[in-house]
């Protein structure tokens, strides 16, 4: 390694290859603060030394994790002392906005805020949105195929990528900055790196879509009697505001409660007692117009009875203190700890079933045990929040046996948005098939014949 560290000296400069106490300094991860244990950590400033670093590393069979924002859930940029960290932390420029052909073309080391500050400066938007966003990266919400609080309005990650580039375990460069909507000219090789958690490749650059402004914002809390009142409301606005909702934010009571009457962190917008609340957003262009249809979509929903009360936000400041009771994962932390956090996607109608099965198996288990749930219920999304008084191995194995099993059955996935990573690849089959896992080895062995990058996330190794 200290040779190798010799050879990339000058290709990135002295004071881009960090090692000793500037690496353990550094913390693996926003949520466990775990110190880094790489071996060292490269700085690359452009696609160019990328390359040139991994065409070294390959030469030396020196395995590679590649370090983003480092906002992730699944221990995917986790680096042990005997592999090299590569933080492109240094590539951050937005290099072109084109109004005309709404696209932005930026270093996959910029900040997803910095992206959406860019955009609106030439009035457009960058519809992908995340409560991490002054953290995460582009390159990161590519790499894990981000979803957000968007997604059923403007999809996930990949519905934002028209071209990348990206940097394969040898140090080829396959660069597809494609800048059109429409190009079938052969495979649509971006899609192999989209996801893929920097498995196959590191992504340095790409060519955002950017989307139309939608300057009037309509956001309510409203309450629901029942999980059925909640589908119904989802179906209802989906028919009053088709693609205008923005967001569908479904909290159990458990969420709202802890955060706001328990903890005291929120001022509850509306009476703690119901069993679900939903944070909806609206985005449109005509202020009056909008507004209007979105308080008589409302108006309707208290007519039929799929809510039971309702708060709109009638400004900025308000609006942002509802989000926040969504959005405070710091008052999750502290109120759980040592928490353990579960991210998954199951059909809609699943939901509740799969729920207050998980509670009922988790009480039993553990009678202290505590569960809150919210997610992003317009895409099947939900963040399940868990506390056993541990997070040692045992328990945290325990744990995840209770929440992953039953996906299976249920047509779910262990993953929706935060990806696997070291945490759930031994999870994998239980949303893949057989055939699907040897793919996915296939593409590894062929991209990556040495398993140097990112090696061992996602996929359990199948020979070494």
């Amino acid at each position: 390694m200290d040779a190798l560290l010799k050879e990339i000296t000058p290709i990135v400069g002295a004071a881009n290859v960090l090692t000793g106490e500037d690496v353990s300094a550094r913390r693996v991860d926003w949520l466990t603060g775990a110190p880094c244990r790489a071996k060292a950590i490269v700085r690359p400033g452009s696609t160019r030394e990328v390359a040139e670093v991994m065409r070294a590393c390959h030469a030396a069979r020196q395995p590679v994790v590649t370090h983003g924002g480092l906002t992730g859930l699944v221990h995917g940029t986790e680096a042990g002392p005997d592999e090299l960290a590569l933080s492109l932390e240094r590539m951050t420029a937005i290099e072109a906005v084109d109004p005309v052909s709404a696209t932005l073309t930026v270093q996959a080391g910029a900040a997803l805020q910095s992206v959406q500050q860019a955009a609106e400066a030439v009035d457009l938007q960058f519809a992908l949105d995340l409560g991490a966003r002054g953290s995460c990266t582009i390159g990161g919400n590519i790499a894990t195929n981000a979803g957000g609080i968007r997604v059923i309005r403007y999809g996930m990650m990949r519905q934002q990528v028209l071209g990348l580039e990206a940097v394969l375990a040898d140090g080829t460069v396959v660069s597809s900055m494609n800048r059109m909507l429409k190009n079938n000219a052969g495979f649509d090789l971006k899609q192999l790196f989209i996801g893929s958690e920097g498995v196959l490749g590191i992504v340095t650059r790409a060519v955002l879509h950017l989307q139309p402004p939608t300057p009037d914002v309509q956001t309510a809390l409203v309450a629901c009697p029942s999980f059925e009142h909640l589908t119904g409301l989802l179906g209802h606005l989906g028919r009053y505001l088709g693609g205008s909702l923005a967001a569908f934010e479904a909290m159990w009571q458990s969420h709202y409660r802890l955060l706001t009457q328990e903890s005291g962190r929120h001022t509850p917008p509306l009476p703690p007692d119901a069993p679900f609340y939903v944070l909806l957003e609206s985005l449109g262009s005509e202020p009056q117009s909008h507004g209007a249809q979105f308080a008589l979509a409302l108006e309707r929903a208290l007519e039929d009875e799929l809510i039971s009360d309702a708060v709109i936000a009638q400004s900025d400041t308000q609006r942002q203190s509802l989000w926040a009771i969504r959005e405070d994962i710091e008052g999750l932390i502290q109120a759980l700890s040592p928490l353990l956090t579960f991210d998954v996607s199951l059909p809609i109608p699943e939901m509740d079933r799969y729920v207050t099965r998980l509670e009922e198996a988790l009480t039993r288990d553990w009678p202290r045990g505590r569960m809150v749930t919210f997610g992003h219920l317009g895409d099947g999304n939900l963040h399940i929040s868990i506390t056993v008084g541990s997070a040692e191995p045992a328990a945290r194995l325990a744990v995840e046996r209770l929440v992953y099993t039953p996906l299976a059955e249920l047509g779910g996935s262990v993953s929706a948005e935060h990806g696997i990573g070291l945490e759930k690849r031994h999870y994998l089959a239980l949303s893949r098939t057989p055939e699907e896992i040897t793919l996915m080895h296939t593409l590894k062995r062929a991209l990556d014949p040495h398993g140097l990058l990112n090696r061992h996330k996602v996929l359990a190794p199948e020979d070494g």
